[in-house]
């Protein structure tokens, strides 16, 4: 069953100009902060716990892991306000929180601000990914929003190298601050891109389909103008109309709970299968194999730490850059089962190759691993959280999924530590992760839709008409010409 609309329909069929890509960018803002933020207190730690000497235990737990907790928070605090007030509010109030956070840090006057702010960033962070995806999912042409979205990955990846990168430039270029100024500024300046982006937050327009479902219609009218479409306040209560016929007053319908099961469970693996260990821990990890040489000193640790993690960063942006290529014609489906498969494959690989004592093998494993993850399974996630919702209720549940996902990333975190200490260490534990890999394979083949080519009333339908069970064999794309006889008939 086709969901025709005319106005819909040409903000679906809508070629992606420079100005679509520039709204993107600025909605996936929180993705660059939190792949910088998640990274740089990682290069920032040694340091930290020289200034610090209380840094242990549970502290060095939460400032490592304390922003996946804020994340968790700021992303259910979001369900609450996403749907009422519009996405494009809620994300200005993010980037100020970011803003401040980041600021906090670099000035911190003791542990207890310092861990503080950690958690404002955390908030953040959590509210801007709840968000973002959904409000891209409203705007973006069905046949480019894999692309839009995916850059909520993307963009969280050169995060993570640009993090990498600053931190070799601060404790190389000035070594002899690295105890006083170097980390400080590492973690403060993540507040220049966020204030940058607070500015020209302030002009992005609000989710045509928000504006629309909320009788906002004179804003809508400009609001869908910026993205290229010309229409009346005719034509814009008639969309009305056809919305509120195919949005349902119920906060959980039998779709809903099928939409969020599929992409609940999609989240949880995302990172209960790893990601987590090699960027979070890769620094301590890949530096026991003695793959870059060290100067030996506390600052030459640190740099060396850095360095060895910047090969994995590099390979992170570079495929989930494939997956940018490939998420709108390959499709969500695909990616995923052959992102997750390859997850397996290399866990195995490096784990059978570590525990033979091929020190290299780990580093093989790792970048495999991230390899198959960055294009097949991590944007992807982000893309399915915002297309499988209802408008009316798409903030709200994107939002829950967040904090499913953050929940998930924070209890991998604190986790992996007693593994890998413990009787399983690291060869087992990567062995662990690719049975998890393997099991999320099976899963999503048996319950997981092809989503690509729809528009969001679409995905919408097909979660309501459908079992779960029936969803993997419903769900190919239109074809194109569908929505021309369509037209054709109705005039």
């Amino acid at each position: 069953m086709e969901i025709h609309d005319k106005l819909l329909e040409s903000l679906d069929s809508k070629n992606t100009t420079v100005f679509y890509w520039s709204v993107t960018i600025l909605a996936t803002l929180g993705g660059f902060l939190f792949g910088y933020d998640t990274t740089n207190i990682g290069s920032a730690l040694p340091a930290l716990k020289s200034v610090y000497p209380a840094i242990g235990g549970l502290i060095e737990g939460y400032l490592v892991a304390g922003a996946s907790l804020g994340a968790a928070a700021g992303a259910l605090i979001a369900a609450f306000l996403t749907d009422k007030f519009g996405r494009k509010y809620l994300l200005i109030a993010d980037a100020i929180i970011y803003a401040a956070g980041a600021i906090l840090s670099g000035l911190t006057i003791d542990l207890a601000m310092l861990l503080f702010s950690r958690t404002l960033i955390g908030i953040a962070v959590g509210a801007d990914s709840a968000i973002a995806t959904s409000y891209i999912a409203e705007y973006a042409p069905k046949e480019k929003r894999g692309k839009l979205a995916i850059m909520q990955q993307w963009v969280l990846t050169v995060g993570i190298l640009i993090a990498y990168i600053m931190g070799m430039l601060t404790f190389a270029l000035a070594p002899g601050f690295a105890f006083t100024i170097d980390w400080r500024i590492l973690l403060g300046v993540a507040a220049i891109p966020a204030l940058i982006g607070l500015a020209f937050r302030i002009y992005m327009p609000e989710s045509p389909r928000w504006l629309i479902l909320h009788e906002r219609f004179d804003k809508a009218i400009l609001a869908i103008k910026r993205f290229g479409v010309d229409t009346t306040t005719e034509e814009i209560k008639k969309t009305y109309e056809f919305l509120k016929s195919q949005e349902s007053n119920r906060t959980m319908t039998s779709g809903i709970k099928r939409a969020f099961l599929i992409v609940g469970l999609f989240m949880m693996f995302q990172q209960i299968t790893g990601i987590n260990v090699p960027f979070y821990y890769g620094p301590t990890i890949i530096g026991s194999l003695h793959l870059v040489s060290s100067s030996g000193s506390t600052v030459g640790g640190i740099i060396f730490g850095v360095e060895a993690s910047s090969i994995l960063a590099v390979i992170n942006v570079a495929a989930t850059f494939i997956g940018f290529k490939l998420i709108d014609s390959f499709g969500r489906r695909s990616l995923a089962l052959l992102g997750y498969a390859g997850m397996a494959l290399f866990d195995f690989l490096g784990a059978i190759l570590y525990l033979m004592h091929i020190s290299i093998g780990l580093l093989i494993g790792f970048a495999g691993f991230i390899v198959f993850f960055a294009f097949g399974v991590g944007g992807t996630g982000w893309i399915i959280q915002g297309e499988y919702f209802p408008t009316n209720f798409r903030g709200r549940y994107a939002s829950l999924i967040a904090f499913v996902d953050w929940i998930s990333n924070f209890a991998i975190i604190e986790i992996f530590p007693v593994m890998h200490h413990s009787s399983l260490g690291l060869g087992y534990t990567m062995a662990t992760f690719g049975v998890l890999s393997l099991i999320a394979v099976a899963i999503f083949f048996l319950i997981m839709p092809e989503t690509r080519g729809k528009s969001v009333e679409e995905i919408t339908s097909m979660f309501e008409n459908n079992t779960l069970m029936q969803l993997r064999n419903n769900s190919k794309p239109f074809p194109k010409n569908v929505s021309e006889e369509a037209k054709k008939v109705e005039d």
